[in-house]
Order: C-alpha cells, then structure tokens, then sequence
C-alpha cells in the first residue's frame, strides 16, 4: 500500500512537472535546447557568454549570452560514453571510436588510405589464472570435473561435474574464494598499463631477432601503431583486444620496408608477450608478486575475420570495438560506474561475491604505504584497473578531439561569425548544475528514442539505395 501510494506521489510529481515545463512562455526554446542535446539524459548546464570582436576596429560582430535563454541557461552534452549513463552520448562515442579505428585500418580522417596494405593483425591478451572459476560449456562438457580431491585445502570445492551455459550467473565465479588470488588479481589490473607497454617494447626487440638486425636500426625502419579496448570477461579480469599495424619509421606517411610483414609479425607476438615479466613493489604484507600476461593469446591478419573482402573485415572489427567502448559496468563485471567513499559503498552495491570481493580487496591494498602510488582506493570502483577504456599509439589515427571539433565545425550555422577571419572571440563560461527534472527527463528521452528511430531509417533507406545500384 505504501510503495503505490509513493508511485501515485511520484507520479503526480511527474505530471506537475511536465505542465510546469509546457505552460513556460520559453518551453518551445528549451525544446530546441533538448534536441540540439539528442535528447541527453544528464546534460550539463552552463552559463555565461560569447563576444566577438573585429581585430581591428573592435567592433562586436556577434555576441551571446544566456541571460536570454529559458533558466538562464545553456544545455550541452554530457559525453559520458556508458550506455548505462546516458544512451544518446554513448551512441555518439561509439560513432567517434568506430571512425578512429577504422581510420587506422583504411584511411582517412588525414590518414593515408594505402594504410589498408600495411601488415594489420587483431591481437588478443588476456589475463594468467588467478585461480581456478566456473566456465561456460557446450556439447556436455563438464566445467571442473575431477575424480578425487572433491574439497580443496580450505573446505569448498574443487570440482563443478555441472555443464554452465553463457547465461549460467556461475560462469566466471571462483570455486573457492579462498583459494583464489584476489590480491594479484587487484595488482595485475593496476599494472596493465605497463604490461601492454613492455608488450610494445618486446615486439621491437623480437621483431629486430626474427629479421636479423640490430635494436636500433629496426627502431628506425619500422613503427609499431595500435588501438586497443580493455574488456572485462566473466571472472572480472581486463583481457586486450588490439588493432596493430606496421608503419615506416616515419608513421602511416611512410610504408615499413619489405621484410615487415603480417606473418612476420604474428610470429613474435607470442613470443613477446611471454617474455613480459613484472614484479610489483615490496611489502611486508604481501610480498613480491610477478605479473605477466596469461597463456591464451590470439593474433590473426584482419583478412581471417572476413570472407576476403578487406573493407567489410576493417568494418567489422572498427565495429565491434565502438561497441564494447559504450558498456557500462552494470553490462559487464567491471565494478560500478562510481568512486567509492566508504568500504560501505561495496556490501550495498548489488554485485557478485567476487566483484565484492575484489572490491574490498582493492580497498585493503590501497592502505598499504608501498602501493600508496597505486591509488588502489580511487579505483576501487573498476577493480583496480586504472587505464581508458580506448587507447591508441600517438600516429595510429585521428582523435576525439578532431573528430568532435569536425563535427562542431560542420554543425555550426553560415551565419556564425566565430568562423571569420580577423576576429577576436572573448567566450566566459560557469558550471551551474546538470542533469533534468523528472518531467524534462520523459521528454528528453522520447526525443533520444525519436532520433534513434529517424537515424535507423535513414540507414535503411541508404542500404536500399546502394542495393538497387
């Protein structure tokens, strides 16, 4: 009885709102706002104005201000990139990573297009073992079977005899939380970064082996370029797809010689990725640990992911990073989308026994004084992991930066003066809030959903087009 009476409450409050909004003589401008927004769910507001001046008479050409705008103020997008957030800025996230990636493996966006005849491989690295999970099976396989030793040295199991589809909530969960290494696990993540570094590192050198020349002279004929996403799997550990590319030493402008070729390539990524051996700092409370990268590894030239027509692989692969770059932690086993404040945060968050658990074991670990420089604490939330979700070497591509600034470009009316020569633009901004009122959100996000559908349309009418040619 209680719990309708609040959602009659909340409902009223919703309907008050909604008239509030509609009977404002500004409602029409507010709605331009939204739209101009995409209907973002968490817009930040801003107030402030825009003055430009011609350099040499001073004369004000164009100016704007707020004070003229519904609330006195302005609606931008948020750009948070997870879906789980705010869904019409992570679709246009997945957009801008899909050009950068693609960028890298076909041109354009002031990349070379004879980039697409470079050696280009998809490469995988994932996490070692930190012990042993429940995994997903088919064709009646069993997950852990083992005819003895059914109790491991701490009372649970050792053995799941049970057959675990991907939808299983099993899969990825450790037999025994005792028995796993929770703190190695925390530590690897925190050290990613080094250990995708020292990856690079030992491509040139085993490259320089393979092809029989010095470090560095082959440091001088050749550039290794790569974009990579980190995904976490169902056990919570970040594995590594890449896109890797050779270039001359003078990046995409410049072709690597002749010797530099994929199968070349996809021969010493093994072996470098083994030779990456890490040791983490020295405490008194855990030691020495070693990190390296774990035994499943996979490297295949871009031409295996399709059926021999490159440009539809590069799409395809461009594709499936801007997809993963949008999930949000609630879609994977990442953590939380939030810091933490307080180990509290973690027994009330809804996650599983093992996110929990590697939670609180980065929380342990961030009041270690030897891992102070870890910030294990600040990063609590995604497990220790402290990189983007999407990193690129400097030359691979284009950037976000670029790639927004073209789109702001190309938004912007011909009546803009911002874009006249000889001028002067004095721009003075302030935060003032964020986010929509309960009413304003229902609007919001019917105008996301209205462009969605517009843009899916389009789509299809563009397939049809290019099918009847």
């Amino acid at each position: 009885m209680l719990n309708r009476t609040a959602r009659l409450r909340q409902l009223s409050e919703v309907d008050q709102d909604l008239i509030r909004l509609v009977q404002n003589p500004r409602f029409a401008r507010w709605l331009e706002q939204v739209n101009a927004t995409g209907g973002c769910a968490h817009p930040i507001h801003l107030a402030g104005s825009t003055t430009t001046r011609d350099a040499n008479s001073g004369e004000v050409l164009h100016q704007y201000d707020t004070h003229d705008e519904p609330g006195e103020r302005l609606l931008i997008r948020c750009r948070n990139r997870r879906a789980t957030v705010c869904t019409p800025c992570s679709r246009l996230h997945a957009g801008d990573t899909f050009h950068l990636v693609r960028a890298g493996l076909v041109g354009g966006k002031s990349v070379p297009t004879d980039v697409r005849d470079r050696p280009r491989l998809f490469v995988t690295l994932t996490a070692p073992s930190f012990g042993p999970v429940h995994r997903a099976t088919a064709d009646r396989e069993l997950c852990r079977p083992r005819r003895n030793a059914d109790r491991c040295e701490h009372g649970g199991i050792s053995r799941c005899p049970a057959t675990h589809d991907a939808t299983d909530p099993a899969v990825g969960q450790p037999l025994c939380l005792d028995c796993y290494d929770y703190p190695t696990h925390i530590l690897w993540h925190a050290h990613a970064g080094r250990l995708w570094k020292a990856f690079t590192d030992n491509l040139y050198n085993h490259l320089a082996t393979r092809t029989g020349h010095a470090r560095s002279e082959l440091r001088q004929a050749v550039r290794i370029s790569y974009a990579k996403v980190a995904e976490y799997q169902r056990r919570a550990a970040v594995h590594v797809h890449a896109v890797v590319r050779l270039d001359g030493a003078g990046g995409p402008d410049d072709p690597p010689p002749p010797w530099a070729t994929a199968d070349v390539l996809a021969t010493v990524i093994p072996t470098a990725a083994a030779a990456v051996h890490l040791r983490t700092p020295y405490s008194r409370a855990l030691g020495e640990r070693e990190l390296r990268w774990g035994a499943q590894l996979d490297a295949r030239p871009l031409r295996a992911f399709g059926d021999g027509n490159d440009s539809l692989a590069d799409d395809a692969v461009a594709a499936y990073v801007a997809k993963y770059v949008t999930k949000g932690a609630a879609d994977t086993s990442a953590g939380l989308d939030y810091r933490l404040t307080h180990p509290d945060d973690i027994t009330a968050a809804r996650l599983s026994h093992h996110v929990r658990a590697l939670m609180r074991t980065c929380w342990q670990l961030g009041g270690v004084p030897e891992l102070e420089p870890l910030r294990l604490r600040a990063w609590a939330h995604t497990l220790g992991y402290r990189g983007h979700i999407l990193t690129k070497s400097r030359v691979y591509s284009t950037t976000y930066r670029a790639l927004r600034a073209d789109r702001a470009k190309h938004e912007r009316t011909a009546s803009d003066a911002t874009d006249e020569p000889g001028t002067i633009t004095d721009a003075r901004w302030r935060y003032v809030g964020s986010g929509h009122s309960p009413g304003a959100t229902l609007i919001a996000a019917g105008i996301a959903e209205d462009q969605a559908q517009n843009r899916e349309i389009a789509r299809a009418e563009i397939g049809r087009s290019r099918a009847v040619r």
